[in-house]
């Protein structure tokens, strides 16, 4: 899991990539648990979570840009 002080001090393209690489996982993990193959139930929650914080932290950071 990974602490929203340790993304905000990423730049917007490494946030991006870093959602796009998430969203490979949660795609993943969907097809896991959709052919019965998946062994971490929590993993899902948790990579949910983080993809809420990505958005959240890169939606701030466009409406500071907007503002200033």
């Amino acid at each position: 899991m990974t602490a929203a002080s340790d993304i905000r001090v990423k730049t917007p393209d490494e946030l991006k990539s870093l959602l796009l690489d998430l969203r490979k996982e949660q795609f993943n993990l969907r097809f896991q648990r959709a052919t019965g193959q998946q062994e971490n139930t929590s993993r899902v929650r948790a990579v949910r979570r983080e993809i809420a914080r990505v958005k959240t932290i890169l939606a701030e950071r466009a409406r500071s840009a907007v503002k200033g």
